[in-house]
């Protein structure tokens, strides 16, 4: 039976050692939570880090730790004290962590830190493919494994892939400064379906893969040159029924029944009656932006005098990562920070903050939950934030009010919360007023809808929104294959190659013989495409056309010293062998004087673009451009050049990256028909990368070997990945 193996970097079990004994605990995190169900229901196996190093594990304490997670569908990943400081504490948590957060003033960028955590993700990769069954689903999470799906991949090509981001991604201007940049996206691109919180952290991502890497992008799919990967946003849900039904209970308890947390804050309560209390949970983590939080309440405290003895704000913040200097620093500024307020605005019965340093069991966060009225929550950036919809789940009466950081995930699914600025104090304090002084009513209507959508998008249906997106690309990738010029079809078609008498090759240039260059006129010939193209030229039995975009000039510089047949500007020109060139078409330019222009104006308003003029058409090259505005440059220039085309019988080719004019009726598909004329070919083979190539496969006869180069849409038979796979197919022409 097939199964989802779920990877992160720790297990949803805790495991500690006493006595020589190894003892197990569920883990109480979001993605344990989440991914319950997935792991319980699929017959799932989850795969991570046990917490223990390989230091004080004995085997027989190695053997015990084997047995525990057996009993909880787990299996570990042995990392040493010097991979966990490299791969953990180093790489993840002082370069990523911090970049993609932008506090990029604490990123680190050290190549030791980077090499350590490409081995641990390898080590997970070795560990999930001894586990791996024909049909089994994997399922990789945050930014600790960001290479991991390449490395599986490249071991197991044929598994689907899914990853999933908790952490925000950053904007291209901040991506791009990571040393590594290729490296991460390629690796994250190695699955074939990849998860973000929001729409922003998506559209960041698929800004760095075109800019960085080049891919093409159709909407949200990447298309690589062997299959497509789809990026998509799925925000994280809470398990709505746990905490409402915790609310529920917690609010029925009575007495002594309560626990000790709960009668405290009864006790403050029926001493200070009309004290309100603003509740704050976060980790001490600089991200969450507690300092300034601290900061905005002394200056709501200063600001609005009449709230003195009248709120209190309870802020629980739970250590993390207390060994490192700059949460060390964190820490010693908060608790300076509650020390001076306190200290500035205390009186005898009453103390502004509550500052709680720990972390609290499940039934304490309940306890505040359901008792503070107000719900602070502002940090400096945050991938979801999972306590907000925590607080507004925990509202059984529906009443409480939150205020929530438009930094966050969960802002762009909240709108009803009173969002705010975390850096802007005056609007921190303002809208803390306002949220003191909210009718009931007005709680209750904002409350009603929250809490409608955080039911119905729980972290359940998230889970199950996720595998369904990844099972359906996962079908979409195997029907391209349908069509893949695999190896059974390649030998069928050399077959019929060597078995025919007369056979016709019709070669596209840019990006099918070669790779597409930054500048047009770099993508000169190497050595050894000619000798390819020599030997296949050399059989008598085979005409060897080929056909391009390029202007005559350029093709003629490289290619008119040799005896094939050449097809310049889509049809425009055809030269046999040595002789002259001569026209397929008759043809004028006389309308270069009203296009060119237009292109001029347009280049020069776009950097990195260029004009490339041919003896009868023009085109405008946008490949060295920002992607963004290269596109939305073309878009305009085509309605631009509307009325200017109808007025002069011309046509718009678009190609990849580059916006071509011309005559209308000249392509290739009716001059690749005219080297036909005349003439019984019993094999005949065209080949091409782009849109202009479609007239080619569409004219052509039905019993042509059509391919397009790359994943495309095509109505050509096959395709091949790429130009080195080109190349392998020319190689066998060659030596056929």
């Amino acid at each position: 039976m097939s199964k989802t193996i779920i990877i992160s970097n720790r297990l949803p079990v805790q495991l500690e050692i006493d006595k020589n004994d190894v003892i197990a605990t569920p883990s109480v995190g979001g993605l344990a939570t989440g991914m319950k169900s997935v792991h319980r229901d699929s017959n799932g196996l989850w795969i991570g880090w046990s917490g223990l190093v390989s230091e004080e594990l004995t085997p027989e304490l190695e053997e015990k730790v084997e047995k525990e997670l057996n009993k909880n569908q787990c299996a570990s990943v042995n990392l040493s004290q010097e991979e966990v400081n490299g791969f953990y504490f180093g790489f993840s948590n002082k370069t990523i962590w911090p970049l993609f957060h932008y506090f990029m003033e604490y990123a680190e960028f050290e190549l030791a830190d980077w090499e350590i955590y490409k081995t641990v993700n390898r080590k997970f990769a070795a560990v999930v493919v001894s586990n791996i069954e024909e049909g089994d689903t994997i399922w990789i999470h945050d930014y600790q494994l960001l290479v991991l799906a390449k490395y599986i991949r490249e071991l197991r090509p044929d598994v689907s892939i899914g990853f999933f981001l908790h952490i925000p991604f950053p904007s291209y201007e901040v991506f791009r400064t990571l040393p590594w940049r290729e490296e991460i996206l390629e690796g994250m691109l190695g699955a074939d379906v990849l998860g973000f919180h929001t729409y922003e952290y998506e559209r960041h991502f698929l800004s760095s893969v075109q800019r960085i890497l080049g891919y093409n992008i159709d909407f949200n799919t990447i298309l690589l040159e062997d299959r497509t990967v789809k990026a998509d946003s799925f925000p994280m849900g809470i398990d709505y029924d746990k905490f409402a039904t915790a609310a529920k209970e917690n609010n029925a308890l009575r007495g002594k029944e309560k626990s000790d947390v709960q009668l405290e804050i009864d006790k403050h309560l029926s001493k200070n009656g009309e004290t309100s209390l603003v509740l704050s949970i976060d980790r001490l983590d600089y991200t969450k932006g507690i300092p300034s939080r601290l900061l905005a309440f002394e200056y709501f405290l200063d600001k609005y005098p009449e709230f003195k003895g009248k709120v209190r704000l309870v802020m629980l913040a739970v250590p993390s990562r207390s060994n490192v200097p700059q949460y060390q620093l964190l820490k010693n500024e908060v608790d300076q920070l509650v020390g001076r307020i306190n200290g500035k605005f205390s009186d005898i019965g009453w103390t502004p903050i509550w500052y709680f340093y720990r972390s609290l069991p499940f039934e304490n966060l309940i306890d505040l939950y359901t008792s503070c009225e107000v719900a602070l929550l502002t940090p400096l950036r945050d991938g979801m934030n999972l306590v907000a919809k925590e607080y507004i789940a925990c509202r059984e009466d529906k009443t409480g009010v939150l205020i929530l950081s438009e930094m966050t995930g969960a802002s762009q699914e909240m709108s009803e919360t009173l969002l705010i600025n975390p850096n802007n104090y005056e609007e921190v304090a303002d809208t803390l007023k306002q949220a003191l002084e909210m009718p009931k009513e007005e709680q209750i209507e904002r409350n009603t809808a929250l809490q409608k959508r955080l039911k119905r998008y729980n972290v359940e249906r998230w889970a199950k929104d996720f595998m369904e997106t990844l099972e359906e690309t996962t079908k979409d990738n195997e029907q391209q294959q349908i069509k893949k010029l695999n190896a059974d079809r390649r030998q069928r078609l050399m077959n019929d190659y060597k078995n025919s008498k007369s056979r016709i090759l019709f070669f596209d240039y840019d990006g099918t013989l070669a790779p597409f260059e930054k500048l047009p006129e770099s993508a000169y010939p190497k050595p050894e495409l000619f000798d390819l193209l020599d030997k296949i030229h050399a059989d008598p039995k085979t005409e060897l056309v080929l056909i391009t975009g390029r202007d005559k000039f350029t093709f003629n510089k490289w290619f008119g010293h040799k005896d094939y047949k050449l097809i310049t500007e889509h049809g425009a020109w055809f030269k046999d062998g040595k002789k002259e060139w001569e026209m397929l078409e008759a043809l004028t330019n006389d309308w270069f004087e009203v296009i060119i222009p237009v292109l001029e104006r347009f280049t020069d308003r776009t950097p990195g673009s260029l004009i490339e003029e041919k003896a009868f058409s023009v085109a405008w090259h946008f490949r060295n451009t920002d992607p963004d505005l290269g596109q939305r440059r073309a878009n305009q220039l085509k309605s631009t050049l509307q009325d200017l085309i109808a007025n002069n019988n011309l046509e718009i080719l678009e190609g990849d990256k580059v916006i071509e004019i011309k005559v209308s009726g000249v392509n290739k598909g009716r001059s690749a028909c005219k080297m036909l004329l005349g003439k019984k070919h019993d094999f005949i083979f065209s080949i091409g990368d782009d849109w202009t190539d479609e007239f080619m496969f569409k004219e052509l006869p039905e019993n042509t070997y059509t391919v397009k180069v790359g994943l495309k849409k095509t109505i050509a038979k096959y395709y091949i990945d790429g130009t080195t796979q080109v190349r392998e197919l020319v190689k066998d022409f060659a030596n056929s």
